[in-house]
């Protein structure tokens, strides 16, 4: 396995991340390699296109969004 130091992180990135790690109950280091990992190798499901309509807001009638001529 491979080593990977971080330097110049912003203090309130580092607290978040000992936070969530808290929460999570594990070492900061841990959570920084879930974050990672799921950043980078972990792919989203992709949804349908009925998925991906039926998660719409309801924002108003089509009406609303008609064209001014």
């Amino acid at each position: 396995m491979a080593n990977l130091v971080v330097r110049n992180i912003d203090d309130d990135v580092a607290i978040a991340l000992k936070q969530q790690a808290a929460r999570h109950g594990v070492s900061a280091e841990a959570e920084h390699r879930r974050i990672l990992r799921q950043a980078l190798l972990v792919q989203p499901r992709k949804r349908s296109f009925a998925e991906a309509l039926a998660s719409m807001p309801d924002v108003g009638q089509d009406s609303d969004f008609e064209r001014a001529r």
